[in-house]
């Protein structure tokens, strides 16, 4: 079956980095599309950065542009968020999703078919 495993978070200061990573299985990695999404308590789940199957293109919320980036190793069958100059408010737990609607990078969570248990990042001020 298709598991999706994160690691990476943890506890950091704000301006501090952290990076996460999401190692797929059961599935053809390749031909996923894959994103990050976020959770803080008592809000939505929401889209923090996606990449096409061949990396080609990435796409990130405005909150994050500049601060975080998405990079995938198809060869590990491994996504990354690199995560720079982090702010409290990036406090969550940090969700990787894969889709094989490969046609353009999608921002809701309904379109995404598997998931992973979720990291928590927690940035103090």
């Amino acid at each position: 079956q298709v598991q999706l495993v994160e690691s990476g978070g943890g506890l950091v200061q704000a301006g501090g980095s952290l990076r996460l990573s999401c190692a797929a299985s059961g599935l053809t990695f390749s031909r996923y599309n894959m994103a990050w999404f976020r959770q803080a308590p008592g809000k939505e789940r929401e889209f923090v950065a996606g990449t096409m199957w061949n990396s080609g293109t990435t796409d990130y919320a405005d909150s994050v542009k500049g601060r975080f980036t998405i990079s995938r190793d198809n060869a590990k069958n491994t996504v990354y968020l690199q995560m720079n100059s982090l702010k409290p408010e990036d406090t969550a737990v940090y969700y990787c999703a894969s889709t094989n609607r490969g046609s353009r990078i999608y921002y809701r969570r309904e379109w995404y078919d598997y998931w992973g248990q979720g990291t928590q990042v927690t940035v103090s001020s």
